[in-house]
């Protein structure tokens, strides 16, 4: 007895002497640079899983640029060359339609929208989905409500007639045809490279964010008018690519703490950035912009052409119908009580696309 005793005391100490498991070490970089705002949000993710995952997982984090270009990050996710990155899925559009809708709407979604969808109506397995096609792993963190706008240098847009002849940077799929069935042309770039195009004259003028990302940008510096609001972007959703290796090397604990990072920095982007926007907004009027708003009338013709841009392009990509099905099923659903609530909830259900017309393209 007093062997086995002593041998059971032995291996104890043996355990309590053996050095603990190692930290598992992540590399990290974003599409944004350190002088956009946007960057604000990849960083507070970063600070508070590091936080929750203590031991168990330490995020090194590298400004936009600094590793790989913006570009690139998607594929070095991918291939494992770093662990994560930042995202907007917008930028991935070419590689599937479907990281479109996935990342913002033209005149549909608001960003309470893409939460409720996200969290309550099944819109995350739409990302897991998208996502796991090129073997990575999705966490939203980031919300936005709709963008600025349109900021341009020598020519105010008051009307959509306005936009006929402007060449203008825009990003996104349905926004780019958007702009085009409105008379103006889509001039792609990344946001660093804005304001120097816009200071040249290398375009009329930009939409990018939302107005405390724009001010950071020093758009007001290049740009003499404003053109709200942002309708072809309602709303944009950021986060980060894992690749599903490093994520599945993780324990279940340590995954759900950054599952908890992420949403508390959804309900932190969303609260920061609307009150950053509204001092930036006051910002801009300091600085003499021009500030004009589309009537109602232009509004509901943009609407429409919306409507019919989406409808287009689901309808040529089945990815892409199959995330704007499960959006729209959502509209429609919610609709019963956010319309019997209106004006106290979210105001009324957008008139968005034919919900029938863009199934029937999801197969």
């Amino acid at each position: 007895m007093l062997t086995k005793t002593l041998m059971g005391t032995a291996a104890a100490l043996a355990m309590l002497a053996a050095p603990a498991m190692a930290q598992t070490s992540w590399t990290m970089t974003s599409t944004w640079p350190s002088s956009l705002e946007l960057i604000e949000i990849d960083k507070h993710f970063v600070d508070l899983a590091n936080k929750l995952a203590g031991d168990e997982l330490k995020i090194d984090f590298f400004d936009g640029g600094s590793l790989v270009p913006a570009g690139e990050v998607f594929g070095a996710v991918e291939s494992g060359t770093i662990q994560a990155g930042g995202d907007w899925p917008g930028y991935w559009a070419g590689r599937d339609a479907a990281f479109s809708p996935l990342s913002t709407t033209a005149s549909l979604f608001n960003a309470v929208d893409y939460v409720n969808w996200i969290r309550g109506w099944g819109g995350q397995e739409e990302y897991d989905e998208a996502y796991g096609r090129f073997g990575m792993v999705y966490l939203p963190y980031g919300v936005t409500n709709n963008e600025s706008g349109f900021r341009t240098v020598s020519k105010p847009v008051r009307s959509a007639e306005d936009l006929k002849g402007l060449n203008l940077r825009v990003s996104g799929l349905e926004q780019g045809r958007l702009l085009q069935k409105l008379g103006g042309n889509q001039v792609s770039m990344a946001g660093g490279e804005i304001y120097q195009a816009l200071e040249r004259g290398v375009i009329d003028g930009a939409e990018f964010s939302t107005p405390n990302v724009d001010l950071s940008g020093g758009f007001q510096q290049v740009t003499k008018y404003w053109s709200t609001p942002g309708w072809h972007q309602s709303a944009s959703v950021f986060g980060v690519m894992i690749n599903k290796g490093a994520w599945d090397a993780l324990s279940p604990e340590t995954q759900e703490k950054l599952r908890i990072a992420a949403d508390a920095t959804l309900l932190w982007s969303l609260a920061n950035t609307e009150k950053r926007a509204t001092e930036a907004y006051q910002a801009f009027q300091d600085a003499g912009v021009e500030i004009n708003r589309l009537d109602d009338e232009t509004l509901a013709e943009i609407q429409r052409l919306a409507n019919e841009t989406i409808e287009e392009v689901a309808c040529e990509n089945p990815t892409s119908a199959k995330v704007y099905t499960s959006m729209l099923t959502y509209l429609e659903d919610y609709a019963k009580w956010r319309n019997a609530s209106a004006p106290f909830n979210l105001g009324q259900t957008p008139d968005g696309p034919d919900l029938e017309k863009i199934r029937g393209c999801a197969g």
